[in-house]
């Protein structure tokens, strides 16, 4: 600890329990809003779910405006026409449901309420001048951890990469955390999801920028997510399963925003922007391939990841033991039926070189990494991705 220097700053307000959709009304009230803008993901119509969320806010006589043009990879443009329609509105504040994508949406929404311009200026860290009207997350996916963080993803349509905002006052003033609202969710949307909590939670424990805190929101994460994400997969109405989900990417987000990520997050990038691979997935099929290659470069921290997964590997040389942890990701990606190769996701090998320069400028995770990477490496590392696990 003698070299560790770390700030945590982590304002939003967590409400968790099985039926807290209830009180959302009283939350916007709370959090000095009168008129709601709601930024939901286009599912949450057809899952039935759009009801539930705005039943409080009908029973307490409440307007509200519902914008639904949100995208799995959602561009700059949506930000900011989401911004003209909030405007126009009259909103004073802004609730993000769904997953990442939405609450991606509807942070960059309420900072341009109070800052200005178009999204696209504020791409990049710390460009954010003003707090943003009041924000409110309610996640209905147990995956991005979005709800805790200070960034919102975007794809740039201009030059078709992946890039985020960043700062302070990206962080929602609350999150809303209902359990049943993600028992809808279908076995696929489940996996992807669930696996890039996972990620996060693994990329921010292994991170230079680790801490005491943020390892143990993270190990908490990894132990809780490995063991209820086949249960959740195999069982969507498992509500004790759904809660710890829920529970394990909320850790897994706070872990992140506290330790940041790594190269799989970099790699994936490109995955999104080029392909329009949803970017859970994306993650969900480099992780095992980025972690043996980062192996070398925190063994120690492989092998707890390892064990707290429930590999038995105290007799084991430390090496051996934090391989451990890409044969039990391989396992939990096949159990809940993640693909085992980019090839599945028909990514074109000629591609390669232009995806490894392409995320090794996203600088800030590859600088977290545990080890750190070379272009030739990340383009081996993308090929034994293609090729598949031997």
């Amino acid at each position: 600890m003698s070299h560790k220097t770390f700030t945590i700053n982590q304002p939003t307000r967590i409400t968790f329990g099985i039926g807290a959709i209830a009180g959302l009304a009283d939350l916007v009230r709370e959090e000095g809003g009168t008129k709601p803008f709601l930024v939901v993901d286009p599912g949450i119509k057809k899952a039935g779910l759009l009801a539930r969320i705005t039943a409080p806010l009908k029973k307490a006589k409440m307007d509200f405006e519902v914008y639904d043009k949100v995208d799995p990879e959602p561009g700059l443009k949506l930000a900011d026409a989401g911004c003209k329609l909030a405007k126009k509105s009259g909103c004073d504040c802004v609730i993000g449901v769904g997953g990442g994508s939405a609450m991606d949406v509807a942070k960059a929404v309420s900072i341009l309420l109070t800052n200005g311009g178009k999204a696209e200026d504020y791409l990049g860290v710390g460009k954010i001048a003003k707090p943003g009207v009041p924000k409110i997350m309610v996640p209905t996916t147990a995956g991005t951890g979005a709800e805790v963080t200070f960034t919102a993803v975007f794809i740039n349509e201009k030059t078709k990469s992946k890039g985020g905002m960043n700062g302070a006052p990206l962080y929602p003033n609350a999150a809303l955390l209902d359990p049943e609202l993600t028992v809808s969710m279908p076995p696929r949307i489940t996996a992807s999801t669930g696996i890039d909590a996972f990620t996060h939670a693994i990329e921010s424990y292994v991170s230079t920028k680790a801490h005491p805190i943020s390892d143990m929101y993270a190990l908490e994460a990894i132990e809780m997510i490995s063991r209820n994400l086949p249960r959740a997969y195999a069982n969507g109405n498992d509500l004790a399963a759904r809660s710890e989900m829920l529970m394990g990417s909320l850790l897994a987000g706070k872990a992140l925003a506290t330790a940041g990520v790594g190269l799989v997050h970099a790699m994936a990038y490109p995955l999104g922007g080029m392909f329009g691979i949803p970017h859970g997935l994306a993650n969900a099929v480099l992780l095992p391939y980025v972690i043996e290659y980062n192996l070398i470069g925190n063994p120690g921290k492989y092998a707890a990841v390892a064990e707290v997964m429930g590999y038995d590997a105290s007799d084991m040389p430390i090496r051996e033991a934090a391989a451990l942890a890409v044969e039990a990701i391989f396992n939990l990606n096949s159990d809940v039926g993640i693909p085992s190769s980019l090839a599945a996701l028909d990514i074109p090998v000629e591609k390669v070189p232009e995806m490894a320069d392409i995320a090794l400028k996203v600088t800030v995770p590859v600088e977290n990494n545990p080890r750190i990477p070379i272009r030739d490496e990340v383009i081996q590392v993308y090929h034994n991705a293609l090729i598949g696990w031997e």
